[in-house]
């Protein structure tokens, strides 16, 4: 995550599911949905991707503790 001052400036995602095809299939259905809403939200306050709970989750999770971090 980039920041400019309060603002969220830019998401990318280093690690996620990746074990198997399916996985890599949700993964890139689901992860720019979700960095989208996060730039669009500017907050971890979004929705989950309707067939990719695993991978919502985990990317919520991640974003919050991001934020927590950067202390906002």
């Amino acid at each position: 995550m980039t920041l400019s001052g309060s603002t969220i400036t830019h998401v990318s995602v280093p690690q996620y599911p990746n074990s198997n095809g399916q996985d890599i299939e949700i993964a890139n259905y689901a992860l720019p949905i979700l960095i989208q809403e996060t730039m669009d939200q500017q907050s971890a306050n979004i929705d989950m991707v309707s067939g990719a709970t695993y991978t919502s989750a985990g990317y919520i999770q991640s974003l919050q503790s991001a934020l927590d971090q950067a202390g906002m």
